[in-house]
């Protein structure tokens, strides 16, 4: 028997106490979301009912919280994710070239990539919206803009959660958290507001800003150096073109040490991949501490 809402969801999050924590926002979402309104439509149409009978036959319809975590497990285990690590090699210099069969270290340069755009679209509209909202505060128009504001933040961190499950292989939210619907604009506020989840997705918003310059720019450094290295032997031959100008002067590598300077190219390019990968596993990692609740 449950009285309220909040004790199914307790209950139902106790039964999924070792499921991911991802798995346990997105049965919590959609748990709150049905009760909440199969209730506020059993009230309208019955107003005689008491809160807790209603609930009662509304949870009899939806599931017990034993039978939902149940039902919420199973299709997890069924769903295989979008990625798979590639086999390992034994040998060392298998597993070090192996990385480029790795769609995980292809996903998290990708995402490294992307970042440098979100984290700039993020930075522009959190500051954006903060400052706005808080001018517009002292009119009437100021706590709807500021809901859709906060609002809009939940639905770009349910965005990039998908961005990282997709890219990096980290199981991320695929629920929207619930809106706080049937509430004025002042209680809806209030909730958003007193939400951790709001301010925790505000700071991984402004964090992302920083991490995209960081990873855009050490894309762009190694690969410049990369392609260089590569492109040595080919310039001096074919262009005509020493590995240091100054003024009229060129310095033209010797012809033994083309080999070693196309592996010096390779090398790093490759190593960058396995620190771009496990980038990509650290940022998961924040992300899902960011920006799952449960």
């Amino acid at each position: 028997m449950f009285n309220t809402i909040e004790e199914y969801l307790e209950a139902l999050k106790n039964e999924m106490k070792d499921a991911d924590l991802a798995l346990v926002q997105d049965a919590q979402a959609d748990a709150r979301e049905h009760l909440s309104t199969a209730l506020a439509a059993a009230r309208e149409s019955a107003p005689e009912t008491s809160e807790t009978d209603a609930l009662q036959k509304i949870v009899e319809e939806y599931g017990t919280p034993e039978e939902t975590a149940s039902a919420y497990k199973e299709v997890e285990r069924r769903t295989f994710p979008a990625m798979k690590h590639a086999v390992k090699s034994r040998s060392v210099l298998g597993r070090f070239f192996g990385v480029y069969t790795d769609p995980y270290a292809w996903g998290a340069l990708l995402f490294m990539l992307i970042a440098f755009v979100t984290g700039i679209i993020y930075f522009t509209w959190a500051v954006t919206g903060l400052s706005l909202s808080l001018s517009l505060m002292i009119l009437i128009i100021g706590v709807p803009f500021a809901i859709l504001f906060l609002l809009s933040v939940r639905g770009l961190a349910l965005l990039e959660g998908r961005l990282v499950e997709a890219l990096l292989g980290i199981r991320m939210p695929r629920r929207p958290l619930f809106s706080h619907q049937g509430m004025n604009w002042m209680d809806r506020l209030k909730a958003l507001l007193t939400d951790k989840a709001t301010w925790l997705m505000l700071v991984y918003m402004l964090i992302q800003f920083v991490l995209g310059i960081v990873y855009f720019v050490a894309i762009v450094i190694v690969l410049s150096f990369s392609l260089t290295f590569i492109a040595i032997p080919f310039m001096q031959v074919f262009l005509d073109q020493g590995v240091i100008n100054w003024d009229d002067a060129q310095y033209f590598a010797p012809l033994w040490s083309y080999p070693l300077f196309v592996l010096a190219g390779i090398l790093l390019w490759t190593s960058f991949m396995h620190i771009a990968r496990g980038i990509g596993q650290l940022h998961g990692k924040m992300a899902k501490w960011l920006l799952v609740t449960e």
